[in-house]
């Protein structure tokens, strides 16, 4: 049986976590020790359309891992992304493979740079989210994973990993162009959070007054022409799609980032909006919302920071 670290016990690693422990997979989750003594209190509780349930997870610390892993699920976020790297350097042996599950793609080149050729592609879809009390709330069905080697190649590892984790209560499919899917997912994830970030409210309340709907249509022309111009266009069905989810009156979606803003956490601005700028730069494209985004969410990181430092 394949032996699996889940990196993470929050929202998303805690739920595809739970799903393969329910479908008796080998899985230890990776935790700090605070977030080790609240499971081990209260255990790992997920509320999901399909009903409520409470799981007493095989736990470690970074301290205690006794040797490599066969498959590793990162499922931090990109912030605390070289300190996990560190804690798991024991878990990583010679036929390991890590499945990152972070936004944007920077974060392929950190882990090879520690790990060097043990990383797959993955696109991860939940809509799940970690409330006060540590639990994890999954607001919709259909869970998905898409894997895939980043050559775009079919190799044994692949076919492997993917064994390993289907049949366990969320779809998992194999691509071929696993960064083109990532790089959509990006654009997806960037021109939501730029629309509510910059108009301080959801989809629905922004397709809702004048002018919202021609300035989403805006922040995802700026985003999908740095998908394009970095050779991952977006085709046409799947811009149409996206067009309607952005400008959708009545849409209660709000992105993750957008989430953390209401509730005064961090956000994830660096290595999701700051790096499409930054690309859009080196392509010499025009991105001024992006670009708008990142001032205003780099304002609510450095008030937090300020906040938070004693007096």
């Amino acid at each position: 049986m394949t032996r699996t670290l889940i990196v993470g016990a929050g929202a998303t690693g805690g739920y595809f976590g739970a799903r393969l422990a329910r479908a008796a997979r080998d899985v230890t989750f990776l935790v700090r020790p605070r977030r080790a003594a609240e499971l081990r209190a209260n255990g790992l509780r997920i509320t999901a359309p399909e009903g409520t349930e409470r799981l007493e997870p095989k736990l470690v610390t970074a301290t205690e891992l006794d040797g490599p892993y066969d498959l590793i699920l990162l499922t931090v976020k990109a912030g605390h992304l070289e300190a996990a790297l560190q804690d798991l350097k024991p878990a990583v042996g010679p036929h390991t493979v890590i499945v990152p599950f972070l936004n944007g793609i920077d974060h392929l080149d950190v882990i090879d740079t520690q790990f060097p050729s043990v990383v797959l592609g993955a696109v991860v879809k939940v809509a799940a989210q970690l409330t006060p009390d540590g639990a994890i709330t999954v607001s919709a069905p259909g869970a998905s994973l898409e894997i895939g080697e980043l050559d775009g190649g079919h190799t044994a590892r692949l076919r492997d990993t993917a064994a390993a984790l289907d049949g366990a209560g969320f779809d998992v499919q194999v691509s071929d162009r696993i960064l083109t899917s990532m790089w959509h997912k990006w654009v997806f994830i960037a021109t939501t959070t730029t629309i509510t970030c910059l108009a301080q409210g959801t989809i629905g309340d922004v397709a809702a007054v004048r002018g919202g709907k021609a300035f989403a249509d805006a922040v995802l022309a700026e985003a999908a022409a740095v998908s394009g111009a970095a050779g991952h266009p977006l085709p046409d069905a799947a811009r149409v799609a996206l067009r309607a989810t952005v400008t959708q009156e009545g849409s209660p979606f709000a992105p993750s980032m957008y989430r953390d803003v209401l509730d005064s956490r961090p956000t994830e601005v660096e290595h999701v909006l700051a790096s499409l700028a930054d690309v859009a730069k080196r392509l010499d494209l025009s991105a001024p919302l992006l670009n708008a985004a990142v001032v205003r969410l780099r304002v609510h990181n450095q008030r937090l920071a300020k906040d938070s430092r004693p007096s």
